[in-house]
């Protein structure tokens, strides 16, 4: 596969994702390894590690989470840490080999008053030479240019899935709002980090919804997060798949497969559930144009590989750490 037919587009239809799915399997996973080879070393992995800084009490309903205050989760609601608190996560995460560091905040959306010891943090973090990432909520289009003043230089905020589904998912917040934060991180002038989960009983059609509206934004993700679910008791979707069954491996790495080929440039990243996830699949992951992790033993709320784990990992693959330099000359 040449170059050209490497390059970013945004002209994609639903029907040629789906077509894309639907290829036989080891063509496909070849194809997204060649366009991932165009972009990225395949030998590095960008190690990312992610931070609660507020736990619980979301006002959304989103059935996947275990910070949803609308369900018995058995989680408990806490405060926003202090900044000396997350500086000093920032630093164990660094010396842990991360080079980017995410925090999340379970909110619905940023409120104004939080906003100064939110930048505070951002720029401690950025002062460490870490790479930044906040996922807040919704954004307005001066919240986010005060974020990027700060030191942001990522956003997340995820579609979770494709259009069709995604009132299966959450209606406390509409699509065309989660694509409106997306636009007002886009021109405040920071990189956006969206993706979405599968395996939450939706359709291979879905998924392919999903990818297709993240390859038809107007700037593709610079990073795209491929959430395997990780179903929590006391959660809709929770204890739904868990009397349905899990997303089947194969189709994980086909769904990994598809985003490379749609969002050539985007670092993608296996995120929620790899804790579960075989180191064979993992390297099919990787072998398909996944090159990001998050690391650390946990994911929010969730569990995730801890270190040594992941070190080991590596070694086996012959993987190695992406710098902060190399990341960002790839986006």
């Amino acid at each position: 596969m040449t170059r050209d037919l490497a390059a970013p587009r945004h002209d994609w239809t639903l029907e040629e994702v789906e077509a894309l799915f639907a290829r036989p399997f080891m063509e496909l996973v070849y194809d997204a390894a060649t366009v991932h080879r165009t972009w990225f070393d395949p030998s590095e992995v960008q190690k990312s590690q992610l931070l609660s800084i507020k736990t619980g009490g979301c006002a959304e309903n989103c059935g996947y989470c275990s910070q949803s205050a609308s369900f018995k989760t058995g989680l408990k609601a806490e405060k926003l840490m202090e900044t000396s608190a997350v500086l000093a996560e920032a630093m164990a995460a660094k010396a842990g080999g991360a080079s980017r560091f995410c925090m999340g905040a379970a909110w619905r959306e940023l409120k104004d008053r939080d906003t100064p010891k939110l930048a505070a943090m951002i720029s401690g973090v950025k002062a460490l030479g870490l790479e930044t990432c906040a996922t807040l909520g919704m954004l307005t289009a001066d919240q986010a240019k005060q974020l990027k003043a700060a030191g942001l230089d990522y956003y997340n905020h995820n579609l979770d899935t494709g259009p069709e589904f995604y009132a299966e998912v959450v209606t406390t917040r509409t699509y065309q709002d989660r694509l409106e934060t997306l636009e007002h991180v886009r021109d405040a002038g920071m990189s956006t980090c969206c993706g979405g989960i599968v395996g939450m009983g939706e359709a291979r059609r879905d998924r392919a919804g999903l990818l297709h509206a993240l390859a038809t934004l107007p700037i593709h993700p610079d990073s795209l997060p491929v959430n395997a679910l990780v179903p929590v008791t006391g959660t809709p979707l929770g204890d739904r798949v868990k009397q349905a069954g899990e997303i089947d491996p194969i189709e994980f790495v086909r769904t990994v497969a598809v985003a490379r080929l749609v969002c050539p440039r985007a670092m993608v990243r296996l995120s929620a559930g790899r804790e579960t996830m075989s180191p064979e699949m993992q390297a099919l992951c990787f072998l398909a144009g996944a090159n990001s992790i998050f690391v650390g033993g946990k994911l929010l709320t969730t569990p995730n590989p801890e270190q040594d784990e992941d070190s080991r990992l590596f070694a086996l693959l012959d993987l190695r750490p992406m710098q902060p330099a190399t990341a960002e000359a790839a986006a």
